[in-house]
């Protein structure tokens, strides 16, 4: 299929040029709400927001519809039982939650140990020490996922969805890479589970992108370590808009989906753990191969224990 590379890198070349034409002063903080997710998917962005980020919000409501159109398909064939939806049981959450206290096991081992070794950058440090003090919490809120029945179907879902895996040809995206993700066992890759999975991958994707670039992975833009500090405002504020309208897009194009759970508190609880779920794991693999990004990590697992617990 001709294309013009990946979405991922498309992104970060659009937020260089965002970055560099940004004026020299932090945004309005009141463009930066504190609203939750789903909150602000119901909203429109603010003209700041509009203005800083420009096309690209088109760009991500048009993968938000290509991201549910993607999951409609993959739950639309009831005959064949590879794919026809399934629901939830008890024994699936148990094993959900089970692989997820898996994963942030390993997490916060690794942590403690480069905590222990010092290796890790001091501007990382602080913050890893306080995710490491939430470790109880954080196993207690991916309780979410077994505590109460899921009115939600399971279907086939992509498994590693991040920007990485989109293709874009500069009209529109390809959904690409269907293995899942490499790290987990075959079995639990196979196994049928709620598409926000995939939802809440390409979210965290969005949140990488903007540091990503800020970090020097655009070559597009150079910028300054005294620039982090001006321009982190605005990639805080790209992250929650783009996030915004992505979520809004892929609601709206999903519709009433047996996929989704029709509760508002119950797709925001499971949208919640799978975020939370993601940001652990990207917590482990930075500790192991990019200390400096660490960070990133860091702060999508605050943002996720700062949303209330809604049981």
């Amino acid at each position: 299929m001709r294309n013009q590379g990946d979405a991922w890198h498309y992104t970060l070349a659009t937020l260089a040029g965002s970055f560099v034409s940004v004026a020299k002063a932090p945004p309005d903080s009141t463009a930066i709400r504190s609203a939750s997710l789903l909150e602000l998917a119901a909203q429109s962005p603010p003209a700041l927001a509009r203005a800083f980020i420009g096309g690209y919000l088109e760009s991500a409501q048009l993968l938000g519809q290509r991201t549910a159109e993607l999951h409609l398909a993959l739950s639309s064939d009831s005959d064949d039982p590879n794919f026809a939806p399934e629901p939830f049981a008890a024994a699936d959450q148990r094993a959900i939650y089970d692989s997820m206290r898996s994963r942030a096991s390993q997490s916060f081992a690794s942590l403690r140990r480069v905590l222990a070794a010092g290796t890790l950058p001091d501007s990382a440090r602080a913050g890893a020490e306080r995710v490491l003090g939430l470790e109880g919490q954080i196993f207690d809120r991916f309780g979410l996922i077994q505590d109460r029945p899921i009115g939600a179907m399971r279907t086939r879902f992509h498994g590693d969805y991040h920007l990485g895996q989109v293709l874009y040809t500069g009209t529109d995206f390809l959904i690409i890479d269907f293995e899942g993700e490499p790290a987990r066992p075959l079995s639990e890759r196979r196994r049928k589970g709620s598409p926000l999975q995939d939802v809440a991958g390409m979210l965290r994707s969005f949140h990488y992108a903007p540091y990503a670039v800020l970090l020097g992975q655009a070559p597009e833009a150079d910028f300054r370590a005294e620039d982090f500090a001006m321009l982190e405002p605005w990639a805080r504020l790209w992250h929650r808009w783009i996030s915004a309208v992505f979520l809004q897009s892929y609601l709206a194009a999903a519709g009433r989906a047996l996929f989704l759970p029709a509760r508002r508190d119950e797709l925001a609880a499971l949208l919640d753990v799978y975020l939370l779920d993601k940001a652990v794991y990207e917590l482990n693999y930075e500790l192991n191969n990019r200390p400096a990004w660490v960070p990133i990590a860091v702060e999508g697992i605050l943002q996720s224990i700062a949303m209330p617990d809604p049981r």
